[in-house]
């Protein structure tokens, strides 16, 4: 018999540790290669980890709400081999997964030595990059980073332990006008006998933490373009039943939106950024995240990479397929990682504009309003007439931090005149 250890594994080019939600699996049980074994949540989605060997789950090393580094040992398999040693990697192959796990264009601080914070304090532990992130945030330094209580494996300082700390140290300074803490001060709510108590949900707890995280890092100003979708909405209407019959699947709106947002992208590329601290980081891809509503009313944003090498037939495939996806929950972290700039469509719930929240680390995004006919001044050769026109709101939130007015509001009149200018003969 051989005795095989099982790792965590990769589960995103920009994943490097994942929390152990359920195992599927008891010690003693026999499984098959490439059965689920586990269920892993990371901050970009849940999913299960299926089994790298045949064999008998021998032992669990990695205990449920556990947070595990990508390669880290998490149970030990025996196998039917004929080999009586233990079959793990080597440390340094771990090291380099880790460093295969971070994108090339993701912040510097996944990148380089010094995020994990080894200096000459002492101090060995190992720092995730949303802990060193909101370490850096809030001015806490290396050496008071050091001082943190760690709940999480090995002592591991993890990101409730930091929220809990930062609470803490709040309150004994009683520092008013300190920048506020990412946890909110709790407040007494009356609760009635006819009231029902709803627990949120793993996602929802993190969606309300995200939009906290994001309204606290981004000075959020919004701006607003009423565009013209009328040559949009007669094209479609012209063509979406030869699209099916050619395609197999319907065209929605949404890809016109994402197609005018790319190429005003690369019209003002910074736009295309993200900031770390002091510093401006200006993304060469353009990756365009789409807000896509689950079956269970939460909101997730898969990614449509490289948008702008993609015509409209394209992005329709990319859009289609992601929204398949997410709503049969079948996204995986690889399909929400790298996104540069994100497209949210308020308008599928009726709604006529919106001020959304920007998506850390990004620094802007666009929420498209319902299509709605409207009365509206029209310019002819003969004359100015009043038409029904198809008109929607744009509405633009971006990080003044780095984002000023100017460029702002001239990103979105861009994404409007894009929109407004789709030729109404371009052929199928």
């Amino acid at each position: 018999m051989a005795i095989v250890e099982m790792l965590m594994p990769k589960m995103g080019e920009s994943i490097i540790e994942g929390t152990v939600l359920t195992w599927l699996k008891k010690e003693g049980d026999t499984i098959e290669q490439d059965e689920s074994v586990l269920e892993v949540a990371t901050d970009k989605v849940d999913t299960e980890v299926p089994s790298t060997h045949a064999g008998v789950l021998k032992q669990i090393l990695a205990k449920e709400g556990e947070v595990i580094a990508v390669g880290a040992p998490i149970a030990i398999i025996e196998t039917a081999a004929e080999k009586n040693d233990v079959i793990k990697p080597k440390a340094d192959s771990r090291k380099e997964e880790l460093v295969a796990a971070a994108p090339e264009n993701t912040a510097t601080i996944l990148a380089t030595p010094e995020a994990t914070l080894s200096d000459n304090s002492g101090d060995d532990r190992f720092y995730s990059p949303l802990v060193q992130s909101i370490a850096k945030e809030e001015g806490i330094s290396k050496a008071e980073l050091s001082k943190v209580p760690g709940t999480g494996k090995d002592s591991r300082v993890t990101k409730q332990d930091m929220l809990n700390y930062l609470s803490s140290k709040t309150i004994a300074t009683k520092q008013t006008s300190s920048i506020p803490s990412i946890s909110a001060p709790k407040t007494q709510v009356s609760i009635s006998g006819s009231d029902e108590i709803i627990e949120m949900d793993r996602m929802r707890k993190m969606i309300a933490q995200r939009m906290l995280e994001s309204k606290r890092i981004s000075a959020h100003v919004t701006s607003f373009v009423e565009a013209d979708m009328t040559n949009i909405v007669l094209w479609r209407e012209r063509n979406k039943l030869d699209y099916k019959a050619k395609f197999g699947e319907s065209i929605t709106y949404t890809p016109f939106f994402i197609e005018a947002v790319a190429k005003a992208i690369r019209d003002f590329p910074m736009i295309n950024i993200s900031v770390d601290g002091d510093r401006i980081i200006r993304k060469k891809d353009i990756n365009v995240g789409m807000a896509v509503a689950l079956p269970n009313g939460n909101l997730i944003v898969p990614i449509i990479r490289n948008a702008d090498q993609l015509n409209l037939v394209g992005i329709s495939k990319k859009v289609n397929e992601l929204a398949n996806l997410a709503r049969n929950n079948k996204l995986n972290a690889d399909h929400l990682s790298g996104g540069t700039y994100t497209v949210s469509n308020v308008g599928s719930f009726g709604n006529v504009m919106g001020t959304p929240i920007i998506p850390q680390p990004q620094v802007a995004i666009m929420a498209v309003g319902a299509i709605v006919k409207k009365p509206a001044v029209v310019e002819t050769p003969t004359g100015d007439v009043i038409a029904i026109r198809h008109k929607m709101f744009l509405s633009h939130s971006y990080d003044h931090r780095v984002v000023d007015g100017s460029l702002g509001g001239k990103f979105v009149k861009r994404v409007s005149d894009y929109l407004e200018a789709f030729d109404i003969n371009t052929p199928l």
